[in-house]
């Protein structure tokens, strides 16, 4: 179509040119946004200095009125929105005038003076998270380093987690699931491994030596204790020795007094070689206490020989009887001294009388060579009722009999069931003692002086010599 047309035709030169015009302006405008972006980024670059700034707050005790300003000022800087378009005047840089024709001619609404800034988004504070998981925090605050050395003790001794909890005081209560999962967590974590190690380093070496005395017995070493035999008295010296000839198989931390102690327990529990346990009756019938107390043969609650003891005794005896002596010694002073003053002298006896049992209340006299001692009753009668000197309802209907020997010696037989006490000494029931001139008899809270006839005894006895001469 455009062959037959020139180029002088005025039609086409219009179009042309318009076209042309349009091409230019579009030329113009994209030069024109590059001017401008171009002066935007020296404006960027050189009207604002860059500055360097950290993300972190210092942390400091802050009053009530700083804490309510800081929470306003934190709220109005966390307002998110669009990039704010800041102008900003550029000194360095002016559009030139063939440049503002341009401009003008594209028809865009920018001013030429200003350029776009465009702020950047606040920078959001990075939370750094923890790799370990909540449940292993939560154990390192439970588990102890005196628990972990526990645990690892008690471990290698008895190489049983059932026994270690059994066994074992820990700071807390812990159950035998939670026991298994920490050694399994010292076993194969490093994180935790690696942080308990490092807490147990740091104990001191009184708190590791205390906490290695508390270690558990292995089988080994109650094997060696139990072959101690339960009738034996072991000392320290045997323990020592053991120490010394199985320095392998005893723990570091052993003493002699450690395993003494030990020793008495599986003593205790008749857990010893030549100790055996009676098995329990098999059957429906369960033994109540009183056929158990049958069942239990009485050479067996007997306790072994203490010669220290015995030593002890024996000391204290003979000072008892050195003061008995001292008393004796002073008996006719005083004697005289209690006549005086309370105006009773030695009864008068007559010739049927061979002693007398003199209370606070009552006098007993003695006229045949065997009395009974009791309390009266309508069934039957004694010799002396000792329900006359006072309460009586604690001595036995028969409690004793004093008999008159031939030698002149007088004797009492305790038959009921509480003792009789001559001179602070118990006479059990069953048993008999030598009773002598002014000798303190009580019963039950009663008491008694018993008094001999000297005169008629020492007749009676020179009569019985002379019939032993004949």
């Amino acid at each position: 179509m455009l062959t037959g047309m020139q180029a002088g035709d005025p039609v086409i030169g219009t179009s042309l040119a318009v076209a042309g015009a349009q091409s230019r302006s579009e030329d113009e405008d994209s030069l024109g946004v590059k001017d401008v972006k171009r002066t935007a980024t020296q404006a960027f670059g050189s009207g604002v200095p860059k500055r360097r700034s950290s993300s972190r707050s210092i942390k400091r005790k802050k009053f009530d009125d700083e804490l309510v300003e800081s929470s306003l000022v934190k709220s109005s800087s966390r307002v998110k929105g669009p990039p704010v378009i800041e102008p900003v005047r550029c000194s360095g840089s002016e559009l030139s005038s063939s440049e503002k024709k341009k401009v003008t001619k594209s028809g865009t609404t920018l001013t030429p003076p200003l350029a776009m800034v465009i702020n950047p988004a606040p920078i959001t504070k990075r939370v750094k998270k923890s790799r370990q998981p909540l449940h292993i925090t939560k154990d390192l605050g439970r588990w102890k380093p005196t628990d972990d050395l526990l645990l690892i003790n008690a471990v290698l001794q008895t190489t049983d987690l059932t026994s270690v909890h059994l066994g074992v005081k820990f700071s807390c209560r812990f159950t035998l699931r939670e026991i298994k999962e920490r050694w399994y967590a010292l076993l194969y974590d490093p994180v935790i491994s690696k942080l308990a190690w490092q807490a147990m380093r740091q104990l001191h070496p009184e708190a590791i030596a205390a906490i290695q005395s508390k270690a558990l017995f292995s089988q080994a070493e109650e094997a060696l204790l139990a072959k101690i035999g339960s009738t034996s008295q072991p000392k320290l010296d045997g323990f020592q020795e053991l120490l010394s000839k199985h320095p392998g198989v005893f723990h570091p931390s052993r003493t002699p007094k450690s395993l003494l102690v030990h020793w008495q327990l599986l003593k205790q529990y008749y857990l010893l070689d030549d100790q055996s346990v009676q098995p329990l009756p098999k059957g429906d019938q369960v033994l109540n206490f009183s056929d158990a107390e049958q069942m239990v043969d009485d050479v067996k609650l007997k306790e072994s020989r203490d010669e220290v003891l015995e030593h002890e005794l024996m000391i204290s005896d003979r000072h008892q009887k050195r003061e008995i002596r001292q008393l004796e010694q002073e008996l006719p002073r005083w004697q005289v001294l209690v006549d005086s003053i309370t105006g009773m002298s030695m009864p008068d006896f007559d010739n049927q009388t061979l002693a007398a049992l003199r209370g606070r209340m009552v006098r007993y006299l003695m006229r045949s060579r065997e009395i009974t001692l009791g309390r009266a009753t309508k069934d039957k009668q004694i010799d002396v009722d000792l329900s006359l000197e006072g309460p009586a309802w604690k001595i036995s209907r028969k409690q004793g009999i004093i008999k008159l020997k031939n030698n002149g010696d007088f004797f009492i037989a305790n038959e009921g069931r509480r003792p009789i006490y001559i001179d602070g000494r118990p006479v059990l029931s069953g048993n008999k003692w030598k009773l002598n001139n002014n000798s303190v008899v009580e019963i039950a809270g009663l008491r008694f002086v018993f008094l001999i006839n000297l005169e008629l005894i020492s007749l009676i006895k020179a009569e019985a010599a002379k019939m032993t001469q004949q």
